[in-house]
């Protein structure tokens, strides 16, 4: 196990002396500024969120690949977690069409490289400021077939529309017969009264690659005026590129 994991497993454990709860929050204040600096340029963002174990040739892999190219060309730049097998999918289909293609990538005590279909990418070391990162830039999310780091990325975008910490925007899961399940689980939630009848407008769920890229196109593009924005400018005296 590496120190850095190390270090983050320690400040979980509970209070640590002042002087380590100050050089771990600096840390994380040098991450952020890291993360800031890579990401202010690309442009506006969508999302695309997956599974690392859905290799080249898997039918999630392969309709993934379409779906981002075609987000791709509505002037979206596609970002990823950018390691492997969805993600790696997501860019490579921006890149088919000539669009853009940025990484958040985590460091893992597996080490998880970029893809090679990333024009930039910022490595991460905590999985709240990747989390961050994601949702500070992204004016869509696109949910594909996932594991457990999918579903908490996702709900956590949910609750913060829900509980109205960010602007509302589009997110579209992928694959019906994939989610049944997790789609059936929130309409029980939804029986229950413990989330409201209107939270499932929240999301789209849907099979076909049109319906996803029309949703986002009118419920982003359209409602955030992305049309009539100007790009940032770097600073060269800050070393921005």
């Amino acid at each position: 196990m590496n120190e850095q994991v190390k270090s983050e497993i320690k400040f979980l454990e509970g209070p640590q002396s002042r002087w380590e709860e100050l050089k771990f929050a600096v840390k994380v204040l040098f991450e952020f500024i890291k993360g800031f600096r890579a990401l202010h340029f690309v442009g506006p963002c969508v999302t695309v969120f997956g599974s690392a174990r859905f290799k080249d040739g898997h039918p999630y892999y392969d309709i993934t690949e379409e779906l981002s190219g075609k987000i791709a060309q509505l002037g979206f730049t596609i970002m990823t977690g950018g390691g492997p097998g969805i993600m790696e999918a997501a860019n490579k289909g921006a890149k088919a069409v000539g669009g853009r293609s940025v990484g958040c990538n985590i460091v893992l005590p597996v080490e998880q490289h970029p893809n090679p279909y990333l024009d930039k990418w910022v490595n991460i070391r905590y999985f709240f400021i990747r989390k961050t990162l994601l949702i500070k830039y992204s004016y869509a999310f696109v949910v594909m077939p996932g594991g457990f780091g999918t579903l908490d990325e996702y709900f956590e975008a949910l609750t913060l529309i829900q509980t109205k910490k960010i602007s509302e925007f589009p997110i579209v899961i992928f694959d019906t017969a994939f989610h049944k399940e997790l789609i059936a689980h929130i309409e029980y939630l939804k029986s229950k009264a413990t989330i409201s009848p209107e939270d499932t407008q929240l999301f789209l769920v849907t099979d076909s690659v049109d319906e996803a890229v029309a949703y986002i196109q009118k419920n982003s593009i359209i409602k955030f005026g992305l049309t009539s924005q100007k790009p940032h400018k770097p600073f060269r005296w800050l070393f921005e590129k």
